[in-house]
């Protein structure tokens, strides 16, 4: 790819961009991937890159009385998108089950990791992914979605993925009650109903070839499918009880062994 005066993979970009971060705002990052359509699976041919990244700094750092700044925006263009976490608000968001953490931390798309978050999300984050927060937050974001792009007889199919994604990711959690798959071809291959499965692959056949911006008619069928689940989980998620973790001590405990390491 080109950028700027960069041509090469955009791994190597990624992994030079990380290393002017470091450099520049003295942290270390941990964690680095795509979390966007290209880790969904369905990008459009002019689809931008969304990095995501999770970073430590010094120990002094989370000492100070001052008022600390927990992310980073890096870098915001057509063709990067990339922010970051600090590891203290990436841990406080795993005690609130935070479904984006974990969209992160299972991206099949990996630019650059270090052993030591592989240890703490196997070893303690991963113990606080919770069904009822999850769902709520694929239901609003395909409710969202649906409402506000899929209604108009012209759409952009790019918006119906972003749409059909969460519900499969719904329909994941309350059937497997663990943290759904990022890939959209394995949503679809483990959750989505036969009867959808031919329309949905017409439907993705046509996104990938067209624009960000190119609206098509309509599919009705599809749109009846997502009125259904959406009616469903809605009901679903507000009689489900709250099933959070609430022990503290298990990330308390790896934010310091983390942080003391630095």
């Amino acid at each position: 790819m080109r950028y700027g005066q960069f041509e090469g993979p955009v791994e190597e970009l990624v992994l030079r961009k990380i290393n002017e971060m470091e450099k520049k705002e003295n942290i270390r990052v941990l964690h680095a991937v795509e979390s966007g359509s290209r880790a969904w699976g369905f990008a459009s041919p002019d689809s931008d890159y969304d990095v995501r990244f999770i970073y430590v700094r010094d120990r002094d750092f989370y000492l100070s009385l001052r008022d600390t700044k927990d992310f980073i925006d890096w870098e915001l263009d057509e063709v990067l998108d990339i922010n970051g976490w600090d590891i203290k608000k990436a841990l406080q968001h795993f005690h609130k089950s935070n479904a984006t953490l974990f969209e992160w931390s299972n991206s099949p798309v990996v630019y650059y990791t270090t052993e030591e978050w592989g240890n703490l999300y196997s070893r303690v984050a991963k113990n606080y992914f919770a069904c009822k927060p999850s769902l709520y937050h694929y239901y609003g974001t395909a409710n969202k979605n649906y409402h506000e792009y899929l209604l108009d007889d012209m759409v952009r199919y790019k918006k119906y993925f972003y749409v059909l994604r969460p519900i499969l990711a719904c329909k994941w959690i309350e059937e497997r009650k663990c943290a759904p798959p990022v890939l959209f071809e394995e949503l679809c291959g483990g959750v989505l109903e036969e009867g959808m499965k031919e329309a949905v692959r017409e439907l993705l056949g046509k996104k990938v070839r067209m624009s960000e911006s190119d609206r098509a008619p309509r599919v009705e069928k599809v749109n009846r499918y997502i009125e259904e689940k959406l009616s469903y989980y809605k009901e679903l998620v507000e009689s489900m009880k709250d099933d959070r973790n609430p022990d503290w001590e298990p990330l308390e405990a790896a934010f310091r062994e983390l942080v003391y390491s630095v």
